[in-house]
């Protein structure tokens, strides 16, 4: 539920333009989008969801995600190697953990990659998302193929999401951008053919480039975390 409300901000990101209000404001958006992360970590620190280990674990993904991306920055085609560390870290520690590591990888490879842009605040939430949806995915299905099937859904998804925010950056390009005033079945079907030339082959890279490496390098990882996540968890009976 906490995790769904700080969603909520970045859902109104996402469509502010498309309601007739103009682009939003970068600065604004990043403070949101920040803003949004510190908002859900306090709250998880003040349930005692989110400790101290946990804090640590989650410093230490962003870091190696960071490093990742510098040796990777271009990525192939839309492949990065990022979201898998992200994808991994939900489907063990679930939703409300997959989503601050995803926001906050990609806010620090950002600073680390010299990637900050009016784009930063979108990539974090559609990040965040990806975690989210591994952990939501790991609540109910706990097998390696699941894993790939769901870095093979977000790999669509998250460039799916960002398109909508570049769609709506080309405010008004004759052919290329969202323009305002036109029918919802048109705005949709303009869209469509927008991500379809632009994005869904490039996407591709990226959502099976996600599925190769849950399938090579996952069962390791999954099995270092869920040793820690056995390590953090107290039981009391």
């Amino acid at each position: 539920m906490i995790v769904a409300l700080a969603s909520l901000a970045g859902v109104a990101l996402f469509l502010w333009p498309y309601l007739g209000l103009g682009p939003f404001p970068a600065a604004p958006a990043l403070a949101v989008a920040g803003g949004a992360v510190v908002l859900l970590a306090a709250i998880e620190a003040a349930a005692r969801r989110l400790d101290t280990r946990l804090l640590a674990l989650l410093a230490a993904l962003a870091a190696v995600d960071a490093a990742l991306r510098l040796v990777l920055v271009t990525g192939i085609g839309g492949f990065s190697p990022i979201f898998f560390l992200i994808l991994c870290a939900g489907f063990v520690f679930g939703p409300t953990f997959g989503f601050l590591t995803g926001a906050t990888a990609l806010l620090v490879s950002a600073l680390a990659t010299g990637g900050v842009g009016p784009w930063l605040p979108y990539q974090m939430f559609g990040a965040g998302w990806v975690g989210m949806f591994a952990g939501l995915v790991g609540l109910r299905w706990h097998s390696l193929p699941a894993l790939a099937v769901a870095g093979l859904l977000s790999g669509f998804a998250f460039g799916l999401v960002l398109d909508l925010w570049d769609w709506s950056y080309l405010r008004g390009a004759p052919g290329a951008g969202f323009t305002p005033g036109l029918p919802p079945a048109a705005v949709i079907a303009a869209f469509g053919r927008f991500y379809l030339v632009t994005s869904a082959l490039y996407d591709a890279f990226r959502a099976f480039g996600n599925v190769l490496m849950v399938l090579l390098l996952g069962p390791p990882v999954l099995a270092a975390m869920q040793r820690l996540k056995a390590r953090f968890t107290l039981v009391v009976e």
